[in-house]
Formats: C-alpha cells, structure tokens, sequence
C-alpha cells in the first residue's frame, strides 16, 4: 500500500513538474515581419517587441523574411510549429494577396488571430524633393504625356501601393509602370534616388525622410487630411473620388496554437499597448492604438470584413486573380 502511495504521490511531483516547465513561455518568442527593415510592419513591431518582453519574461525579437510581397514570411509562419513562439506581423497584405496572387495559405483560415496591434496610417504619394513635379496634376500631365516611361516603385506585386496605382491609372487615364521592390524601404530609397518618378508608400515608412527634406508629399489617401500633415490634400480633394487606403497591423499564430497560448500573448499586446512611450510613437507615425476590446475575435473579424472589402477592390480595378 505504502509503495502504490509513494509511487502515484511520485508520478503526480513528475507531471506537476513538466506542466510548471511547460508553461508559457520558456524561451525566445519570434515576431516574423515579411517585409524587409523600415516598412509599414516593421516599425510598429520593434515598437512593441520590447514592451512585451518586459511582460512575458522572456526575449522578443524582431526577424525580417522578405519576398514575393509578403507570402515568403507569411508562409513561413503558417507552418512553423503551432506553440506560440513564431507569430506574423500580419497586416493588409495578409487578406489582399489572396484576390491578387497565388497565395498556398488563407489568412483567414491558417492562421490564428492575436489581436490588433495599431491602425492607420494612409498611404502617402511621394517623389524626391529635387522632382520637377510639385503636385498630382502636374505628375498626371507628365503621365499622361510620357506613357509607358512614367513609373511608380512599389512594395511588391500586388501589395496596397501597387493597388493604389492601378486605380491611380484608372481614374486618371495614365499609364503609370509599376516597378516593384522587395518592400517599402527600397522604394521610398529609389524615389529619393530619382530612380522612379513617385510612389505610393505607408507615411511611417517616409516620415523621416519627409521631415529631412529628402522626400516631398503630393497627397493622402486617408479621408481626411493628415494631422502631420495638414498642408497636404487627400486624394479625394483632388478629384479622385473613393481613393482610400489606410493600413493596420496585428499579430498572428500559426493554426492550432493553443488558446491559452493565445490569451497570454492578447494580454501582453494590450498591456505593451497602454505603455504612453509605445502610444506616442504610434501616434507619431499617424497610427492609433485599437479600441477596446482587443481581443483576438475581434481582430478576425476585423480581418474578414477587411478580406471583402479588398475582394470588391480587387473587381474594381479589374485586377483580381481568377481562383
């Protein structure tokens, strides 16, 4: 009796011990940003990683797989290990490649929403402030006159940027090329270059170089003008009537992540989000903190009507992929 005793009080040491090392989280927890440094994902998550590192008691870091206008990284999530240590920095390319791309995951399906980790900002039309052009009309006209030779960098095939100036040509009655980057870093730095006439880039992604003089702002895509900005016209005062981009950005796990996983990582995105320091730096960059409450179901719901929104862009500008 006394050994079926000692060993039941044994085995019940053993599993108390294995739950205690297996609770979360144990080691370095990834953010997989799909777009190379400087762009609109990867600011808010260096931003945000080490508020939370300070929560969850464990390293947080920041890991940049670029390509294929996100689907690289967003891939490589998907099928890492459903554990809560590999999460994506999803944002709108997330739910707008799928109508544009041959996409081997949804969105919406293989991954796991966390919450939402900021919204905004608009897109912002940008050329080198040694450009000749000084406002859209005067870009337009170039356009119109230089068909086939006037072109757009973008931030990969496909992504908001490049959406932008396809509906861009389609009101307009241009013929901008797109030449797409492997992400808004390299195109804000070919439109300071000269290399391209303009771009269509995230405001956080220029801001510096807005505020140093290397880049000058033609307009923005929000509904309203810009608080940073309040000197320069939204695109729908120019006359291009339904122009509106504006951005978010979030976290998500791999499909099967626990939900208590999920649960710890809500709570410390929204405690790291109270942080005045991660507010005000948001804030700087056009972007404001999610309404409460963040939490992941919010987030996916936030995601599918965003996926039909961009599904009846994608008709709109006649560029939608036949699934």
């Amino acid at each position: 009796m006394f050994l079926r005793l000692f060993t039941l009080t044994l085995l019940l040491a053993c599993a108390l011990t294995g739950a205690a090392r297996a609770e979360f989280p144990e080691r370095t927890i990834t953010l997989l940003v799909s777009f190379p440094p400087g762009g609109l994902t990867d600011i808010p998550a260096r931003i945000l990683a080490p508020e939370m590192q300070q929560r969850l008691g464990q390293p947080v870091v920041v890991e940049n797989r670029a390509g294929a206008s996100g689907i690289t990284g967003g891939s490589y999530v998907v099928h890492s290990p459903p554990d809560g240590y590999t999460l994506l920095v999803s944002a709108l390319s997330e739910v707008q490649n799928f109508y544009y791309l041959n996409v081997p995951y949804n969105a919406l399906t293989d991954l796991i929403p966390v919450g939402k980790i900021a919204d905004g900002p608009p897109l912002v039309l940008i050329v080198s402030a040694k450009s000749q052009f000084k406002s859209v009309s005067e870009l337009v006209a170039f356009g119109k006159a230089n068909p086939g030779k006037a072109n757009f960098a973008t931030s990969g095939v496909a992504t908001t940027p490049a959406i932008a100036v396809s509906q861009l040509n389609s009101l307009a009655g241009t013929k901008f090329q797109e030449v797409p980057y492997k992400g808004t870093g390299p195109a804000t730095t070919a439109v300071v270059a000269g290399d391209v006439q303009a771009s269509f880039v995230f405001y956080p992604s220029a801001k510096g170089l807005i505020d140093g003089g290397k880049l000058r702002v033609l307009a923005v895509t929000s509904v309203q003008r810009m608080k940073g900005l309040p000197n320069v016209p939204t695109m729908e005062e120019l006359g291009f009537r339904g122009f509106h981009h504006t951005a978010f950005v979030g976290l998500s796990a791999p499909k099967g992540t626990p939900s208590a996983v999920i649960a710890k990582l809500n709570k410390a995105l929204n405690e790291s989000l109270k942080s005045t320091a991660v507010r005000d730096r948001l804030e700087s960059l056009g972007m404001t903190i999610p309404a409460a409450p963040n939490t992941a179901d919010a987030y996916g719901k936030y995601m599918a009507q965003e996926a039909a929104y961009q599904a009846n862009l994608a008709k709109l500008t006649g560029h939608a992929l036949k699934k």
